[in-house]
This record gives structure tokens, C-alpha cells and sequence, in this order.
């Protein structure tokens, strides 16, 4: 059940749709979760509104993005994790264009206790789960 909070900067011929369906794809293919869980949200920032070292992607000629998505602390590894970031940045290239090399991935690791949805938290779910197998 993560959340995906994207921004991007791009071409205008990006569809913002396929991010979020090749997000979605590597969530679930690589940190093992849920696609009919995993939300994603996208905002788009013109170029000329983006700034690294104190030049515009637009002045750059390249595009850029920040992905922050939560899930459950514990539930992926330490080499999972570098694949998700490793694979994103990947595919990123391929649907934006050339990137910046500072493009981010922050996997953000929470409590179970402290996240949830549907007005359950996860940890929540963790003990109804073993409930129903007792």
C-alpha cells in the first residue's frame, strides 16, 4: 500500500500516465507490493521552474524528477531498495529524456503503527491477519 508523491519536469509529450503505470510496475516487481494498493501521485513543474546549482532544466536541456514514496520499515532490503532506485532512475531516463543527475528516489520507511489506509493502519492489518490464521 505505498504511496508514490512524484514530481517531474519534462517534455510536454511525457504522459504522466505512463509514469505512473511504470512506477506502479517496479513497485510491485521489485519491492514486492501490491499494485492494486499502490497510489500515485504526480505534479509537474515547468522547466524553467526548476533549478539545480542555480540553473534552470530548461537552461540545462534536460528533464529531472523526485520520487518520494512510504512503505512499511522492514518490509524490503537493503539490496531491494537499491534496485528500486537504480531501476526508477532507469526507467525514467527511457520515458523523460535525458536526465539530471540530480533526479531523486527517497524510499521512506515508516512505522506500521503510524500508516495505514482505510482507516486501519498497517500493523492493524498485521494482527487481524494473524488473528484469522489462529
Amino acid at each position: 500500500m505505498p504511496i508514490l508523491n512524484v514530481k517531474l519536469s519534462a517534455p510536454a509529450a511525457t504522459s504522466v500516465a505512463q509514469v505512473a503505470q511504470t512506477l506502479t510496475r517496479l513497485t510491485q516487481e521489485i519491492l514486492r507490493k501490491d499494485p492494486n494498493l499502490t497510489a500515485v501521485a504526480i505534479d509537474v513543474v515547468p522547466a524553467e521552474q526548476w533549478f539545480i546549482a542555480g540553473q534552470s532544466l530548461a537552461q540545462a536541456g534536460l528533464a529531472s524528477f523526485w520520487l518520494d514514496i512510504v512503505v512499511v520499515d522492514g518490509t524490503n532490503t537493503k539490496d531491494e531498495k537499491a534496485a528500486y532506485v537504480a531501476g526508477v532512475f532507469a526507467a525514467m531516463s527511457a520515458l523523460l529524456g535525458p536526465l539530471h543527475p540530480e533526479s531523486y528516489v527517497l524510499v521512506r520507511e515508516v512505522k506500521a503503527d503510524a500508516y495505514g489506509h482505510g482507516g486501519l493502519t498497517q500493523e492493524q492489518r498485521y494482527v487481524e491477519r494473524k488473528m484469522k490464521a489462529a
